[in-house]
């Protein structure tokens, strides 16, 4: 007799629609961006004006979200992401932070802009505490375009917000049906829908609001982070800056940094986070003056190796692993909230 009933709950279940079971309650916050773009008409799908639509407009013309969860929408910012600065960072992780606190609130869905997503979201990755799925969506297109792929992003993004098995895997960003890590995601092509990729691969995928996984982080994130929103003060971070490696280069872009308050520079160099001969004077003479120099590399896959093309140990310079140079800026911003010690910020790099 039990296993009749189980058997025919069972039955019972894969009729049913999604909206006759609990739902859990997730929060739509929006930042701007191409997601809520608007073109002149619907072939323009690269050229529009972002940041146009409001959350509940964005929310509305997606109604099947509600089956997923009962889901409200809060206008956090309405900027195209270039325009971001660490001031709408701080401001966004304190919302964030907040909501994630909330008992009512299971899941968060952030959309924002495609130019700066993943800054947003390794930031949120590294300074928020909590175990709640949080999720960075956007859009190539805007929802004006043939072809829109916001809509399906943002549905999805929902259903893995509020899906159980999304609990404790950190930040992540979905785009194109893929699921990515905060840390190592990146944008790699402008004008295409599959946008974004990791050299390390995706943490699994979304299809028809289920999601699939294949492999987790293994990198320390929110809960396990030593950094928290709610110790960081005002709205501005420790300086940082980002010097692009060439041939050619010049002192006078590293200078006009320190000149401007900088605390660290990140050197994006060739290769192996390569510094020219005729440069590493100039960085050496920064380090000595107080200013953290950490090698990167602008080489879109790979990790940059300690005392390889420079003795990093000599100079106490720090290198970015595989951070790319955006991310090792946030990170090293927050790693100067709590040491000046180049050793220290280089277990970080290590450990995030």
């Amino acid at each position: 007799m039990k296993r009749a009933l189980t058997a025919l709950t069972i039955a019972l279940s894969l009729t049913l629609p999604l909206s006759a079971f609990a739902k859990n309650n997730v929060v739509v916050v929006a930042t701007g961006g191409t997601i809520a773009g608007a073109g002149a008409n619907s072939t323009n799908s690269a050229t529009y004006t972002a940041a146009k639509v409001p959350v509940d407009a964005l929310i509305n013309a997606v109604p099947q979200v509600q089956e997923l969860a009962n889901v409200r929408g809060v206008q956090a910012l309405q900027i195209a992401s270039e325009s971001i600065t660490d001031k709408e960072l701080l401001n966004l992780a304190r919302q964030v932070n907040d909501l994630a606190k909330k008992p009512d609130v299971n899941g968060i869905v952030i959309t924002h802009g495609t130019d700066t997503l993943e800054e947003t979201a390794f930031f949120l990755n590294l300074v928020v505490h909590t175990d709640k799925p949080i999720v960075v969506v956007g859009s190539m297109r805007p929802g004006t375009a043939l072809s829109a792929d916001g809509p399906l992003n943002l549905y999805s993004a929902v259903a893995l917000a509020a899906a159980e098995s999304a609990k404790g895997k950190g930040v992540m960003v979905l785009m194109n049906d893929s699921i990515f890590a905060a840390r190592d995601v990146t944008k790699t092509i402008n004008v295409h829908t599959n946008a974004f990729a990791s050299q390390w691969g995706e943490l699994g995928s979304v299809v028809e609001a289920k999601p699939y996984w294949f492999r987790s982080s293994v990198k320390r994130f929110n809960n396990n982070s030593e950094f928290n929103i709610e110790s960081i003060k005002g709205d501005t971070l420790p300086l940082v800056g980002i010097v692009y490696g060439s041939d050619n280069m010049l002192p006078q872009s590293y200078l006009a940094l320190q000149q401007a308050g900088a605390k660290a520079i990140i050197h994006a160099g060739t290769g192996n986070g390569s510094v020219a001969n005729y440069i590493v004077p100039t960085l050496t003479k920064l380090q000595a003056e107080g200013v953290q120099i950490v090698r990167a590399s602008r080489v879109p896959q790979g990790l940059v190796l300690r005392n390889a093309e420079q003795p990093d140990d000599k100079y106490g310079w720090v290198v970015a692993h595989d951070l790319n140079p955006q991310k090792a800026r946030l990170l090293t911003a927050l790693a100067l909230t709590k040491t000046k010690d180049a050793k220290e910020i280089q277990r970080m790099f290590y450990e995030y």
